[in-house]
């Protein structure tokens, strides 16, 4: 079991940036890759990025490819997805998971809350 909590999230102006954490519980958090997601209101649920167990690889959606970046520290238990350059089509809530590694969110057995994110025009 896995219980995850982001946070970071907040309103930024066009071109900012933000980072989010995702902390994560228990003592088998290096055993999980993890994904962030992402749902704009009236939008499905869509990828933003995922890395590996040890943090060797990452895959991020286009649309965020360039400008953000994940990471994790497996001795804190975290996830990070740091955006730079965000745009009003970035504002969302945002989603860690875990257990999964593809790009659809019923591969991962474990989710967040959410963190808000908003981007002023």
């Amino acid at each position: 079991q896995v219980q995850l909590v982001e946070s970071g999230g907040g309103l930024v102006q066009t071109g900012g940036s933000l980072r989010l954490s995702c902390a994560a519980s228990g003592r088998t958090f290096s055993r999980y890759a993890m994904g962030w997601f992402r749902q704009a209101p009236g939008k499905e649920r869509e990828f933003v990025a995922n890395i590996s167990r040890s943090g060797g690889r990452t895959y991020y959606a286009d649309s965020v490819t360039g400008r953000f970046t994940m990471s994790r520290d497996n001795a804190k238990n975290t996830v990070y997805l740091q955006m730079n350059s965000l745009k009003p089509e970035d504002a969302a809530v945002y989603y860690c998971a875990a257990g999964g590694v593809g790009v659809r969110g019923y591969e991962y057995n474990y989710w967040g809350q959410g963190t808000q994110v908003t981007v002023s025009s």
